[in-house]
């Protein structure tokens, strides 16, 4: 289950019981951090946290600091400071080097449009969006807070804000989902200078395994603990069946012709064929060649497998188009000196993740750069 999803589902659980909670969100940072901005935690009046904003060395100032927001029910800014290796309140000397902007948000459950009621509803959406959340690095100002949400289609839910200010947020949002890059914004309101962080959150990744074997159910589980939707199809029912794969998979019995019947596929949508019967494999990548919104095929078994599938495919008269080409991995997964069915997933997993963020999955020890792109840190003028 995504972290997010995690988050959401305490928020609802506080809130049957009447218990109070407050939500800190990473608005910015500059440098380096273990998490970035957009992670996010549930505090609840009794001191539980849900959720993460750090490695584990902000939680407990940040604990103190969000009892007591909580307590004046007022959104509060706090800027930690990892780079002062001297600071006994992070009390980590973590090495980190960076400065980090934490927001919190005391919930009002009255409040429809309350900063997790936000998050649940993007939670619940299947297309790419955007959340604006606007802060003051002058933390004796109001902290606006989760204020807005929106898809590229430029559907809007949040809180009612002047044109001026909502005008550009959205289109920063549509900005933000067809660009793929998350945006820190500074813009001068009212005679103040105001901060946005417009953040792009993505549906959860669905992976489809082709065959219902052993192997696939290690696979599904560590999936799943990813926070992707799975998928499992497959001819034999007793095989693909809710008692083997159990979580919320879906299980499909189908003939190789039928796998895409009950199936939607969207930018999102990656597969991987390792039913072990050569032909159920051959059948159902046929159906995959030439859908241009699937991002990743990856075929279970050795390069002459792969290599007799190409061979068949053009004594049939079927062309593999260059596009295709670049999105089947076969053999699949990264080298990591897989043996195991659980090594064997991990191995797929990071390959799909590496595709997934266009990254090239080499070692860190070979960045010369720092691990984060930190340029786009950086606050952009955002004219109203």
């Amino acid at each position: 289950m995504r972290e997010l999803d995690v988050i959401i589902k305490k928020y609802q659980e506080l809130k049957s019981r009447g218990v109070r909670c407050i939500l800190a969100t990473v608005v910015h940072v500059d440098g380096s951090s273990y998490r970035r901005a957009g992670a996010r935690m549930l505090v609840d009046e009794y001191g539980n946290i849900t959720g993460a904003i750090s490695g584990g060395c902000l939680e407990g100032d940040a604990l103190r600091k969000a009892l007591f927001a909580l307590d004046r029910m007022e959104n509060k800014l706090v800027t930690y400071d990892t780079s002062d290796e001297d600071d006994a309140v992070i009390g980590a000397q973590l090495g980190c080097n960076g400065i980090i902007q934490v927001l919190f948000e005391p919930i009002d459950y009255t409040d429809a449009k309350n900063p997790c009621e936000l998050l649940r509803t993007v939670a619940e959406q299947e297309v790419p969006m955007a959340i604006s959340v606007l802060f003051d690095l002058d933390k004796t100002q109001k902290q606006l807070g989760t204020i807005l949400i929106a898809d590229g289609k430029g559907t809007v839910a949040g809180k009612q804000i002047p044109d001026d200010l909502h005008k550009p947020l959205l289109f920063k949002s549509k900005e933000v989902i067809d660009g793929g890059n998350t945006c820190f914004g500074e813009m001068e309101f009212d005679g103040d200078k105001l901060y946005a962080f417009v953040q792009k959150h993505q549906p959860p990744v669905n992976l489809v395994l082709v065959g219902a074997g052993n192997d696939a159910q290690v696979l599904a589980q560590q999936a799943e603990l990813l926070g992707w939707k799975v998928i499992i199809t497959d001819g034999r029912p007793t095989h693909a069946s809710k008692e083997r794969f159990v979580g919320s998979c879906q299980v499909i019995v189908a003939k190789p012709e039928e796998t895409l019947q009950n199936i939607k596929i969207d930018q999102r949508t990656c597969f991987v064929l390792m039913s072990h019967n050569y032909n159920y494999d051959l059948a159902v990548l046929k159906l995959l060649l030439g859908k241009t919104e699937i991002p990743y095929i990856g075929i279970l078994g050795p390069l002459k497998k792969y290599e007799r599938m190409l061979n068949e495919l053009a004594n049939d008269g079927i062309e593999v188009s260059k596009d295709d080409l670049n999105k089947i991995h076969a053999p699949v997964g990264l080298e990591i000196g897989a043996e195991t069915p659980a090594e064997i997933g991990l191995s797929v997993l990071a390959e799909i993740q590496s595709v997934l963020r266009n990254k090239n999955a080499r070692p860190l020890k070979q960045k010369t750069e720092p691990i984060h792109d930190t340029t786009a840190n950086q606050f952009q003028k955002i004219n109203l």
